[in-house]
């Protein structure tokens, strides 16, 4: 089996590119770490920009019970309707959860990661967490099993954790003064009583750096992850990212507050808004001095199926898989030859990036001219190759005369789903065009006339010339193309529609 091999200047990227340097885990931001690290990275989706567009994950709704309470969380336990952590549509036993993760183990051979995130705390569900990772290690142990954690009860389960295998775990760590933490959590379940205030931080902060501590002692790889909110915690991120990286953890993922309204959660009745784009990629630029950041996390379901980016779940429901006719055997036999050549594929990679950076500077506009953000409509392989309309999520990226660096993305409805219901679709442009705000230009493979006179109006350039084309190559020449036309001296105010 033979798969497509970027090429070196492209290799590396994330859904749609990444300059090697701008992201979190990139073959070049990874060359200071032991080559132990970097082989348990390798082809990890959640933790390697890389990897992520080859290898798939799952994670495993088998962990109902929190035992904090978080002013940003409301769980949802059969909803489909939701992206969001915390949102399930069932509900697993262990033995379901194994039944799920070998159906999808046969039928999406990429999947390598199986994660369990929730719908609460996996380990304040201790015995329904470690049941299913030691059936699961038994039954496929070519899938490397993951946990995500508020931290509360880490410290008591590290032991079991390393008894299990599991070399990759998620703390949530969102402050490390409780009276930044008061405001976060009105209360933990510790020792049997429910603890507020203040001192319920407290405890939750020291246990969490505890628990930090001693994964890294047993050479567990960590990953924190952070819920910026603006106003409360948004100054203080970048002392929690120094101090998690003092103690050992590899990867940093700042992500922004969900805070709309309808999901019910305290801060989104009470008003309290998410971060800006311009806010978030301030806060994660200001982090990353001090830490590896990851920008490619989609703040996935606690039921998420397929690769980064998108959700087979419906597809592995219970019934669905009992309706299933599965060839283990021969499903398990494909598995391992697409690993193999998924494996080679990276590895040439890699060889390639070795002392090589992707010539992606823009020599010809001077020094010191401002950089400019772009949005690109992708389907993904580096390519610009979406139509504007068809478009779910766009790629942000950051042009400088230094180069081109992957910034975040963008989620945004459909505006277009073809026939006759394109033009009734305004509401869902003005949306997504303030979804693009902060951005310039906009580069997909085709636009229509009127959403071009809409970003027009709305100072976004609209540009389907570079179809095709590798990302950053073409955010680079639009780039030079902004410098010649004289744009890069100051941007107009434009008023976004809406």
């Amino acid at each position: 089996m033979k798969l497509t091999i970027l090429d070196p200047a492209d290799a590396g990227a994330p859904k749609g590119g990444c300059a090697a340097g701008s992201c979190g885990s990139t073959a070049d931001q990874m060359s200071h770490l032991p080559e132990s690290i970097r082989q348990r990275v390798f082809n990890h989706p959640c933790y390697s920009e890389q990897a992520h567009h080859h290898f798939a994950r799952m994670h495993v709704a088998v962990a109902p019970a929190c035992n904090i309470q978080c002013h940003y969380c409301n769980r949802k336990y059969d909803c489909a309707n939701e992206s969001r952590p915390g949102v399930v549509s069932e509900l697993l036993t262990p033995e379901q959860a194994v039944k799920k993760t070998m159906a999808v183990a046969a039928t999406i051979p990429q999947m390598t990661v199986l994660g369990i995130a929730g719908p609460g705390d996996p380990l304040a569900n201790p015995d329904r967490t470690f049941a299913t990772f030691r059936m699961l290690a038994a039954q496929a142990p070519d899938i490397k099993l993951c946990v995500s954690t508020n931290g509360l009860a880490l410290p008591d389960c590290v032991e079991e954790l390393a008894r299990a295998n599991i070399e990759h775990v998620t703390i949530t760590i969102n402050c490390l003064d409780p009276a930044v933490g008061e405001e976060i959590y009105p209360w933990v379940f510790w020792k049997n009583r429910r603890i507020r205030g203040r001192e319920a931080a407290k405890i939750l902060i020291d246990r969490q750096q505890r628990g930090l501590e001693m994964l890294v002692e047993r050479d567990i790889l960590v990953k924190v992850n952070s819920v910026m909110i603006p106003g409360v915690n948004d100054e203080h991120l970048a002392e929690v990212s120094k101090e998690v990286k003092r103690k050992g953890a590899f990867l940093h993922n700042v992500m922004p507050l969900i805070s709309e309204p309808e999901h019910g959660t305290f801060f989104g009745v009470m008003g309290q808004r998410g971060p800006s784009p311009a806010e978030l990629q301030s806060l994660q630029d200001k982090c990353a001095g001090d830490m590896n950041m990851m920008r490619h996390c989609r703040q996935c379901r606690a039921d998420a199926v397929g690769l980064l980016g998108e959700d087979r779940g419906a597809e592995f429901t219970l019934d669905k898989i009992e309706a299933m006719d599965i060839d283990y055997a021969a499903a398990m036999t494909r598995r391992s030859a697409i690993h193999a050549a998924i494996d080679e594929e990276l590895q040439q990679q890699a060889a390639a990036l070795s002392g090589h950076r992707p010539a992606t500077a823009v020599p010809a506009v001077p020094a010191g001219s401002r950089p400019v953000l772009m949005a690109v409509a992708s389907k993904g392989g580096g390519l610009v190759n979406e139509h504007f309309g068809h478009a779910r999520e766009f790629l942000v990226y950051e042009a400088a005369p230094a180069g081109v660096r992957f910034i975040g993305h963008r989620k945004v409805e459909a505006y277009c789903s073809g026939g006759d219901t394109c033009g009734e679709a305004e509401t869902a442009l003005d949306r997504t065009i303030r979804a693009l705000e902060g951005c310039e230009a906009v580069l997909c493979s085709k636009v229509g006339h009127e959403p071009w006179e809409a970003l027009e109006a709305a100072g976004i350039r609209p540009n389907g010339e570079h179809g095709m084309e590798r990302i950053e190559r073409a955010v680079a020449a639009v780039y030079l193309e902004f410098y010649r036309a004289g744009r890069l001296d100051a941007r107009e105010t434009h008023h976004m529609a809406g």
